[in-house]
């Protein structure tokens, strides 16, 4: 459901992530979907996985194994910052995206990642957590 804020926007609809095909062709997104989804695809791309953009993503499946202490933290942050920041270019405020990278309170075995920014066309804050 379009919400008032998004009616705002031009009706332009882009491929889903990850891509798949329906009997109508292939599923599409509607762009603020598509923003989540490029967040997504940043975090579990790895660096070198795309042969035409070999610096894209963050590689979060590859933290799943490593200690989940502070210097992790903040190694992960500056890259997530970065890769965020290149691929949400234009989309979002750069001035308003934060990242946050640590250990879940009551599982500290469990890296918890937090994502807030605003989209700059809409003026609206956006924020995202996944647990790893």
């Amino acid at each position: 459901m379009t919400q008032p804020s998004e009616a705002r926007l031009p009706r332009v609809e882009y491929l889903a992530f990850p891509f798949r095909v329906t009997r109508n062709g292939p599923e599409t997104s509607a762009r603020m979907k598509h923003i989540r989804e490029q967040v997504e695809q940043v975090l579990f791309t790895s660096p070198g996985e795309r042969v035409f953009r070999p610096e894209f993503g963050f590689g979060a499946r590859q933290l799943v194994f490593e200690p989940n202490a502070a210097p992790l933290w903040e190694l992960a942050r500056g890259r997530l910052f970065g890769s965020l920041a290149e691929t949400l270019a234009g989309e979002v405020d750069p001035k308003t995206l934060k990242v946050e990278v640590g250990a879940h309170k009551d599982q500290p075995e469990i890296l918890l990642v937090s994502i807030t920014y605003t989209i700059a066309a809409l003026q609206k804050e956006e924020s995202l957590t996944f647990q790893m």
